[in-house]
């Protein structure tokens, strides 16, 4: 079986299923700001607010949604590309062994589990691992929601103690945080935040390490 083969037609999918998903939300969003049909007759109104705000939000919401279930899918979809790898080679745990690796996560189990047997050293991976371990905390966060009131999701307290600085923000979230000052005035954990850019960066990291590690890992299946 071509394990790497199988990979990227799932990143290729998501990279299609985004740019099919976006579309409506995206032209949407550009009409009502370029007051193009159908949002070119506003409504008389004497609140204050923009016209067809309301749309315009949940256009924005819908392309939120899209990213970080976007992200959801790649986190197994590179889980499955260890587990399958793991089968081929035939990776026998000691008992207690596999639990123990996977204290911290899939991809440092899986990454400690392939360094020692096929003796090599994710040192030598080209790929952002601190990127690639944010993409499974992202997609824990999308999976776990706290709030039935909004469909925003927050990074966790945890994430950032982790990571100093989270990659999945939006930029204007990324603006306060960096801020010292203006971080402490916050009561609220940043937005998991995923555009189509940052996006495209995480699938190519995830891309780049399983090319790294599977020259590896068929020739230990053909040696074996």
């Amino acid at each position: 079986m071509d394990v790497l083969h199988f990979f990227k037609e799932r990143t290729r999918f998501i990279r299609q299923f985004y740019d099919a998903a976006a579309g409506p939300f995206v032209s949407t969003m550009r009409a009502i700001e370029d007051s193009l049909p159908p949002f070119d007759n506003p409504p008389y109104s004497e609140d204050g607010e923009p016209a067809y705000l309301v749309e315009w939000l949940e256009a924005s919401e819908g392309l939120e949604v899209l990213g970080r279930t976007c992200l959801s899918m790649l986190s197994p979809s590179l889980q499955l590309y260890f587990r399958t790898w793991e089968q081929q080679i035939g990776v026998r745990w000691e008992v207690g062994e596999r639990k123990k690796a996977f204290g911290k996560g899939f991809i440092e189990g899986y990454l400690t589990c392939f360094e020692q047997v096929l003796g090599i050293s994710r040192s030598d991976c080209t790929a952002d691992l601190a990127l690639i371990q944010q993409i499974t905390l992202a997609r824990n966060r999308d999976q776990h929601p706290e709030e039935i009131t909004s469909m925003r999701v927050a990074h966790s307290k945890s994430d950032r103690e982790k990571h100093s600085r989270l990659f999945f923000m939006s930029e204007q979230d990324r603006a306060m945080f960096d801020d010292a000052d203006l971080a402490k005035l916050s009561f609220l954990n940043p937005a998991v935040h995923v555009s189509r850019a940052q996006l495209e960066v995480a699938i190519g990291e995830a891309e780049k390490l399983a090319d790294w590690l599977d020259g590896h890992l068929v020739h230990a299946r053909w040696k074996g």
